[in-house]
């Protein structure tokens, strides 16, 4: 209660502040765009005007043939390899090197006499035959190209060139060697085995793969493809009004809201975007706004229960722009009927049901799913209403969960059919995202007590709690004032009745009825109802009565705030007598006192007077349950003009000004007490000859006092 008693301490500008606060704070999460303006599937008519093209575009090709045609390249695309020249100077140099220490060596030992006496023929061979071999090239293969058979194609960069080859026409350092062992023994040299471990020794591969290169020109290649086939000139016809949105058509829809969305909204300052959604949702919740000031003051009056109900724009709008900032969510998932739930639980249907609206509609212009998404939850928010969800009774409950993925299922699927045609194309991962909505409406359950106790609300499910007879106010009640007991019972039944009838809250009345009297524990046997004998207040001052008449309304509501009943008890508690002066000891007092001063205030309740519909049932139940008590044996003409006799005393004490209920409301609930009460006290008929009694009794008196 530290937040609702909080915000309720602010000053009334504050309701504006918050309004302001909300549009600005929903118009930023709108996207900075322009938003095409036409819905359409393939297969479906055309359902505006014609559609001319307002300037030139191209067709664009979709995006799953731009990936085929990319695969398609991709696959005949071949990988870049470098020579490295640099690397063939290295390895001639340490031929060379290997070859004048091999020299030294064989000078010492006598061997190989024609090296020693023709060195330079020996080694200008070699370095001659490792030219051949690393200008045709030593490649080493990516393992992934080794399998890609020998007519597999490569580029090779050598120098400031590139020209493409074979696998099969490039040395590999084994195929090298190969070509050594083959060819030397042929060479024109008598001791050409002399040059074989040295040759050996100087073959590496010059050819390597080059990642950098290959991705670059793959991406160039990917780039190149063309994105578009066709183009749509300014002024043609794109479809009729009525037109069928054929094969050929939807891919020019798809490309002109391609083409509109890049290109005109580009134009188009954020600031101006901005403005235009401003407007939109300054419309909307100020629409809303008026109607919570004319048509739900009680919400109006109370900046707490303004905020309570503000705020699920502001977190609903919130859940779908995050979810459409989210590639794996679909908006289909959020709980949008928590709102109508938890609103109808804290207050009525027909605000539960225009806030849900509400917060749809704003959702509705985050959402990218069109007019089938605003459709379904508005009219899952009118099941929930429907179906009175209450969340005292879990079975009851989870079937309306049920009934609530019913109505989204069976709307889906009209939607859908509507759109495709056929089964065949509808995408039913959908009914996921619809399960999962009600699944997570199920939050709405433990959200009640949570919001209940920040916000300072009464559940019914705290009502239900608040009904035990075994808690301490009604168990002090019972044991000390059994009488007063029994006459609350009576009084919550009588209003339960009446507030069934006219669509109150029937649950709220018959509890608050439980602890109206609570505070006549304090004195209990002044009370004719605990006290059936001689009455206590033959011996005392009318006056001295009276306040111990009207204190039990003011130490009960004392009471009240110490067991921390709800505030809404507690004005059950204040208003039950409203501000009705306690008339029999008034009276009395005026007789023992003719010639004094009395203030009358000082024998009245000191209110103040019902306003809601459910006070007003209780102040007229509680008058009648207990009037009636005088009555001995009456007719039901009698006991239905005594009720009319004690209603039409509140009307005309003006008790009920300041209450909601209305002459018809007023008149429907009278008949339940009538109804109830002619049950109560078995009212008996009276016959004929009882009746002509009765007449003849009321002439005789008519003429005496005509006489006189």
């Amino acid at each position: 209660n530290n937040l609702a008693t909080i915000l309720s301490k602010l000053p009334g500008f504050f309701r504006y502040v918050l309004l302001l606060a909300i549009v600005v704070v929903i118009s930023f999460l709108f996207p900075n765009n322009l938003k095409f303006k036409y819905d359409f599937q393939e297969g479906e008519a055309w359902k505006y005007d014609d559609l001319i093209a307002p300037f030139d575009f191209a067709i664009r090709k979709t995006d799953a043939e731009i990936t085929k045609e990319k695969e398609e390249l991709g696959r005949d695309f071949t990988p870049y390899y470098e020579m490295r020249l640099n690397l063939v100077r290295n390895q001639k140099r340490q031929f060379s090197e290997n070859f004048d220490q091999q020299l030294d060596l064989v000078k010492e030992s006598g061997q190989f006499e024609d090296v020693v006496q023709a060195p330079d023929r020996y080694k200008n061979y070699g370095l001659s035959l490792l030219d051949r071999l690393f200008d045709n090239g030593i490649i080493q293969l990516r393992p992934e190209h080794k399998d890609s058979g020998k007519d597999y194609v490569i580029n090779i960069i050598k120098g400031n060139t590139s020209y493409q080859q074979t696998i099969e026409n490039i040395y590999t350092v084994e195929t090298a060697n190969n070509l050594l062992s083959d060819s030397l023994p042929y060479a024109p040299l008598r001791e050409s085995d002399f040059l074989f471990s040295l040759l050996e020794m100087s073959i590496a591969p010059n050819i390597f793969y080059n990642d950098t290169l290959t991705q670059q020109f793959k991406e160039e290649l990917l780039s190149s493809v063309s994105t578009s086939r066709g183009m749509v000139r300014k002024g043609e016809l794109i479809i009729p009004k009525g037109g069928y949105v054929a094969k050929d058509v939807y891919p020019k829809l798809l490309s002109f809201k391609y083409e509109f969305e890049k290109e005109v909204s580009s134009k188009k300052k954020y600031i101006w975007v901005l403005v235009g959604y401003f407007l939109l949702t300054t419309l909307i919740v100020l629409v809303f706004f008026i109607y919570l000031r004319y048509f739900a003051k009680e919400i109006y009056g109370q900046f707490h229960h303004l905020f309570f109900v503000f705020m699920w724009l502001v977190l609903f709008s919130y859940l779908v722009y995050v979810v459409e900032k989210t590639d794996v969510l679909s908006a289909y998932m959020i709980p949008f009927c928590i709102v109508p739930i938890i609103i109808k639980n804290f207050f009525n249907a027909r605000l539960a049901l225009i806030t849900h609206i509400v917060v749809v509609l704003i959702a509705s212009f985050l959402s990218s799913l069109g007019y089938e998404f605003t459709l379904m939850q508005v009219l899952a928010g009118i099941v929930v209403i429907v179906s009175d969800v209450d969340t005292r009774d879990w079975t009851r409950f989870f079937y309306s969960m049920l009934y609530l993925f019913a109505s989204y299922a069976i709307a889906y699927l009209g939607l859908a059919l509507i759109e495709v045609g056929e089964f065949s194309k509808i995408d039913w991962s959908v009914y996921t995202w619809l399960f999962l909505n009600a699944f997570l409406t199920l939050l709405a359950y433990p959200l009640v007590p949570l919001l209940e106790r920040l916000f300072g609300f009464t559940s019914s499910i705290t009502l239900m709690e608040l009904s035990d007879m075994n808690r301490p106010l009604l168990k002090e009640l019972s044991l000390k004032a059994p009488g007063t007991m029994q006459h609350s019972l009576q009084v919550g039944n009588l209003a339960e009745a009446a507030a069934m009838k006219i669509g109150a809250n029937e649950l709220l009345v018959k509890v608050a009825a439980l602890y109206h009297d609570v505070g006549k524990t304090l004195k209990p046997e002044y009370f004719i109802e605990n006290n059936p004998g001689k009455s206590l207040h033959d011996d005392i001052d009318a006056f001295e009565s009276a306040q111990i008449i009207i204190e039990h309304v003011t130490e009960g509501i004392k009471m009240a705030k110490k067991a921390k009943l709800p505030q809404v008890i507690i004005d059950f508690i204040a208003t039950h007598h409203g501000t009705t002066r306690v008339e029999y000891f008034y009276r009395n007092y005026l007789k023992d006192n003719p010639d004094g001063e009395v203030d009358e205030a000082k024998f009245r309740y000191p209110g103040p007077k019902p306003t809601s519909k459910e006070q007003t049932i209780m102040m007229i139940a509680d008058s009648i349950e207990a009037a009636c008590k005088s009555l001995k044996n009456p007719t039901d003409k009698e006991l239905f003009s005594f009720i009319d006799k004690i209603v039409a005393g509140k009307i005309n004490n003006g008790q009920l000004e300041e209450s909601e209920i209305s002459f018809k409301e007023l008149e429907e609930i009278v008949q339940v007490f009538k109804n109830i009460m002619k049950s109560v006290y078995h009212v008996r008929i009276e016959y004929p000859e009882e009746q002509k009694k009765k007449a003849e009794k009321e002439k005789e008196a008519k003429k005496d006092k005509g006489d006189k």
